[in-house]
């Protein structure tokens, strides 16, 4: 059986050093979205010069965008679990038909979660016992800032754009999973894609923001000075966030 180490890499320093600080990693492959910001294909090329090896470069062939998911399934949130339509269509099933096509290797896969995230690595082995994993940001004890800080001191290529205007990750730009202070910022540097998103709202009748008290919040009536995106939890989305939620 040939033994496969693979590298899920996301487009976010994360999943990137985690291959990196691995080492002999099979493959790397990048689940391209186009909702993510254009600079991440240019991320993407300038790891490939950094490691010295080709990044396949993967998506659905259900669809083609976030809102294509989110007006195929009427909601932003699957009710029963919470997981969003977005991550199950383009990015699981993109790794389960690639797992499928190769169902007679014996898989490794690296994943890039740090050391505030052991519980998510956990269920991630719970909810995937067919393939064995590692996590190097784990092993080494390493934190977010760390591994920004430990990219930099050894790579000379810039970070994806996003974190440069000071987002915490390079998710999809209008991801579902941010908060107020982050659909605040949107609305700053992207306001095609917050009117756009407020729109899908209104169309499919959910909203992606709620209050403390579960009462939803449309994005076009949320005011310009609530939340704090410095603050709010919001964690990398790539097929890790599928495997490792509850």
């Amino acid at each position: 059986m040939t033994k496969l180490k693979v590298c899920w890499i996301s487009a976010g320093i994360s999943s990137f050093m985690a291959g990196y600080l691995a080492g002999n990693v099979d493959k790397w492959i990048y689940i391209d979205i186009p909702d993510q910001h254009k600079d991440s294909i240019r991320f993407i090329k300038d790891c490939e010069k950094a490691i010295s090896k080709k990044i396949q470069i993967v998506k659905s062939n259900e669809y083609g965008s976030v809102e294509d998911c989110v007006r195929a399934f009427g909601g932003f949130r699957n009710p029963s679990n919470g997981f969003a339509p977005c991550t199950n269509w383009l990015k699981k099933r993109v790794r389960k038909a690639w797992e499928e096509q190769h169902k007679d290797c014996e898989l490794t896969y690296v994943w890039g979660f740090d050391l505030k995230e052991k519980a998510r690595a956990e269920r991630t082995i719970e909810a995937n016992p067919q393939a064995k994993h590692e996590f190097p940001l784990i092993e080494k004890q390493l934190s977010k800032e760390d591994v920004h800080g430990l990219f930099e001191r050894t790579f000379d290529f810039a970070r994806p754009q996003m974190y440069e205007m000071g987002y915490p990750n390079n998710n999809c730009i209008g991801c579902i999973k941010g908060g107020m202070g982050y659909w605040n910022r949107i609305r700053k540097d992207f306001p095609e894609v917050f009117e756009s998103r407020a729109k899908l709202e209104r169309l499919v009748g959910y909203s992606i923001l709620k209050d403390g008290n579960g009462t939803p919040i449309y994005l076009d009536e949320l005011e310009p000075f609530r939340g704090n995106m410095n603050t709010e939890v919001f964690p990398d989305c790539s097929i890790m966030c599928y495997l490792a939620e509850k």
